[in-house]
């Protein structure tokens, strides 16, 4: 009989081991870890704990990661980049409340109106990355974006599905209502949406048509009170007002380009 002790596991089969059972930060820097515990003398106890941290503290990031891609933002400035005094009108205290994720908590509605180029989509985009930054879900799509994704030969398992997605997200960020034009049945689908979330769900919605108008976009559509009506009922909306700030930039940029032009 062998009364030899088993051996012990080489240090990449150690680390397979113990990604294999979930602890993956350890298991990437297993010699690291080890030579360090080691060099401290590290009691059992807080090497535990030490191992605990650090899984904790990936398992944060992993998560983080995760929401991060599922929330589709792209590339975005920050808020810090916005200049609150471009605009001729704007209600800053309400959109900095929003940042306090109260309409998220609250299951409110945010609603942006304004023209193009005041920083609609900018103030969206970094309220979905704050959301998803202090623990949410959150995806940031354009209406264009859901009316697609909800049409054509869908069976009706697929379509449930769908709108169930969109109604899982703690923030549903909708860009850019009134940009193009749909037909009627278009609407019934951006209703399913809203319906799916009323008092379930925050929504950030950003138009550049007043209510009123959003029959140009959705012509003959029998839906567009009921929806306007769940979307407004519990909802802050706020309107911006001014001249693009992306005409603005263009007009700077063509004005320099012309001053750097030889003299003939």
């Amino acid at each position: 009989m062998n009364s030899r002790p088993p051996t012990t596991p080489k240090n990449t089969e150690l680390a397979a081991e113990l990604a294999q059972v979930g602890l993956v930060a350890i298991s990437e820097n297993l010699e690291d870890f080890l030579a360090r515990v080691i060099k401290a003398r590290v009691p059992p106890r807080q090497i535990l704990e030490e191992i605990a941290r650090i899984e904790l503290a990936e398992k944060i990031q992993r998560s983080l990661q995760r929401r991060l891609e599922r929330a589709r933002l792209g590339r975005f400035k920050p808020m810090a980049d916005f200049d609150w005094n471009w605009p001729t009108k704007i209600d800053r205290e309400l959109i900095e409340r929003a940042f306090t994720l109260d309409l998220v908590r609250e299951e409110r509605n945010l609603v942006l109106l304004g023209s193009n180029g005041l920083g609609k989509t900018m103030i969206a985009k970094n309220l979905a990355f704050h959301a998803v930054q202090e623990g949410h879900s959150a995806l940031f799509t354009t209406a264009a974006e859901i009316i697609e994704s909800l049409q054509g030969d869908l069976s009706p398992s697929t379509f449930r599905r769908k709108v169930a997605r969109y109604g899982s997200f703690d923030l549903l960020c909708i860009d850019e209502v009134g940009y193009l034009a749909y037909d009627a049945h278009a609407a019934d689908l951006l209703y399913k949406v809203v319906d799916r979330r009323y008092e379930r769900r925050a929504i950030l919605l950003t138009t550049n048509l007043a209510f009123r108008d959003w029959h140009t976009v959705f012509p003959n559509a029998t839906s567009i009170a009921t929806l306007l009506d769940k979307l407004t009922h519990h909802a802050d909306m706020t309107l911006l007002e001014g001249e693009s700030y992306r005409a603005h930039e263009s007009k700077q940029e063509a004005a320099q380009r012309r001053r750097k032009r030889p003299r003939r």
